[in-house]
């Protein structure tokens, strides 16, 4: 079964997470946007500067990231806009709901606000929680 992946940062960097994420993931392959690369980028830019971890690493993180399987869709583009629109939401989030709707995907994120949203029109559509 494939999941829609939306929590790199905690498996990389070893948040307390790190291992409830990686047991509901093993029997699973992994899709998303390609934008999750640019997101993880951004995640480790944010933690430099903010000193939470040094260059060191980010650089060993990145390298972990590079190793995770994933499948990248390109999102709809027509959905996602009316994603945003219908749901409030910002298009980053708003491309991983839209793969996870096109194929019948649970969606795995830490996110609350994104858990948050109801997709009642989306029956199929749960949470890895």
């Amino acid at each position: 079964m494939e999941s829609i992946n939306a929590f790199n940062q905690p498996v990389i960097v070893g948040e307390p997470e790190r291992d409830r994420i990686i047991s509901l993931v093993e029997d699973h392959s992994l899709i998303g946007p390609g934008s999750i690369e640019w997101e993880v980028g951004n995640a480790f830019s944010a933690m430099l500067k903010k000193k939470h971890v040094k260059l060191e690493a980010a650089l060993k993180g990145v390298e972990i990231f590079k190793q995770i399987q994933i499948r990248y869709i390109v999102p709809d583009f027509v959905r996602v806009i009316e994603l945003c629109n219908e749901k409030n939401m910002y298009a980053y989030d708003a491309y991983f709901l839209d793969c996870a709707i096109r194929f019948h995907a649970p969606l795995l994120t830490l996110d609350k606000k994104l858990k948050s949203i109801d997709f009642k029109k989306y029956k199929h559509l749960g949470y890895l929680d």
